[in-house]
C-alpha cells in the first residue's frame, strides 16, 4: 500500500508538471512570433572649419613637431562658433603660442532629423599662419562657405563657394574648380590649392572648399620646414536609412457556406470552435494522456 502511494504522488506531479509546462509555453510561443521593429536612423552630418594635419622640422633638432588641429569640429546636432585658434609647439618660437587663425566669422554647423542632415560652414575675412611665418599669411580669403545636404529620399548635394580675393605667400591668386593653383615664392615654398572640391553617393555628400598641400622653408623661429596639408570647410552628410517596411496584416474575408464533395457534413473542430490557443490545448491533453498511461503501465507491473 504504502509502495502504491509512493508510486502514485510522484505520477501525479509529473503529470501536472507537464501540463503546465505546455500551457505556460503557449503564450512565449506567441510573443515570440510578434514582429520586430528596428528604430529609424536619423542620419549623420559633420562640419569643421579648419583642418590641419602639418609636419614641422626644427632647425636645431632632428626630430619633427606635428601640428594637427581642429577648429569648431562638430557633429550634429552641435553647432560652435569661434573667431580665432591658436597652438603651441615645443622649440618653435621660444614655445610662444602663435595664431593658426584669424577671422571675423568662423562658424560650423551640423543639424539631423527625421527628414535629412546637413552640414555647412562659414569662413569670412581669414588668415592662416603656419609656425616659422609669423608675418607672412600662408592665405588669405575673403569669404569661403561649404554645405552638404542629404534630405531623405533625395539625391544628396554638396557644394562650395568662394566670394572675395585670395591671397597665397603674399601673392593673389585665382582659383579655378578644374584643377589645383600652384603658387612658388622663391626663399619661402609652395603651395598647391584644390578648390571645391565635392563628391556625392546614393545616401552621402562631402565637400571641402579649400584644399592645401603646404610645403614651405622658413628658416626662422627655429622652424626649417613646414610640410603637410590643411583642409577649409569641410562638411559631411549621410541620409537617413529607409525604416523597413512592416508586413500588411491579411485582409479579413469570410468564407462562403460551401461544403465540398466527399467531406463529412459536420466537423468536431467547427463545432465545438477553434481559437489560438487551441493548439497548446491539444498538446497538454497529449501529454496528459501519456503522463496516464505511463502511470499505469507502472502500476501493473508493480502489483505482478
Amino acid at each position: 500500500m504504502n509502495a502504491n502511494t509512493d508510486f502514485r504522488m510522484p505520477a501525479r506531479r509529473f503529470t501536472a508538471t507537464a501540463a503546465a509546462t505546455v500551457l505556460a509555453a503557449g503564450p512565449m510561443v506567441l510573443a515570440g512570433a510578434g514582429s520586430a521593429h528596428a528604430s529609424a536612423d536619423h542620419g549623420r552630418a559633420s562640419a569643421v572649419v579648419l583642418r590641419t594635419g602639418l609636419d614641422v622640422s626644427l632647425l636645431n633638432k632632428t626630430v619633427n613637431v606635428p601640428l594637427a588641429v581642429s577648429l569648431n569640429e562638430v557633429r550634429a546636432p552641435r553647432s560652435a562658433e569661434r573667431t580665432a585658434l591658436t597652438a603651441r609647439l615645443d622649440g618653435v618660437d621660444g614655445g610662444q603660442p602663435f595664431s593658426v587663425l584669424r577671422a571675423d566669422v568662423a562658424s560650423a554647423k551640423a543639424t539631423v532629423s527625421a527628414s535629412g542632415a546637413e552640414a555647412s560652414t562659414n569662413l569670412t575675412h581669414a588668415r592662416i599662419h603656419v609656425p616659422g611665418l609669423p608675418l607672412l599669411s600662408l592665405i588669405e580669403v575673403g569669404q569661403v562657405t561649404s554645405k552638404a545636404t542629404c534630405e531623405a529620399g533625395r539625391k544628396p548635394a554638396a557644394s562650395a563657394t568662394l566670394l572675395g580675393g585670395v591671397t597665397v605667400l603674399g601673392k593673389k591668386v585665382t582659383l579655378t574648380v578644374g584643377g589645383p593653383t600652384e603658387v612658388k615664392v622663391p626663399g619661402v615654398g609652395e603651395v598647391r590649392i584644390d578648390f571645391s572640391k565635392t563628391r556625392t553617393t546614393s545616401r552621402t555628400a562631402a565637400a571641402s572648399a579649400l584644399e592645401l598641400h603646404v610645403s614651405v622653408n622658413p628658416l626662422k623661429l627655429n622652424v626649417a620646414d613646414v610640410e603637410g596639408t590643411l583642409t577649409l570647410g569641410s562638411v559631411t552628410c549621410e541620409s537617413p536609412s529607409a525604416a523597413p517596411a512592416s508586413a500588411p496584416a491579411p485582409a479579413s474575408v469570410s468564407a462562403p457556406d460551401i461544403k465540398p464533395q466527399g467531406a463529412p457534413a459536420k466537423s468536431g473542430l467547427a463545432e465545438t470552435g477553434g481559437t489560438s490557443t487551441t493548439p497548446f490545448v491539444v498538446g497538454a491533453a497529449v501529454v496528459l494522456l501519456a503522463a496516464g498511461g505511463a502511470a499505469v503501465a507502472l502500476g501493473r507491473r508493480h502489483r505482478s
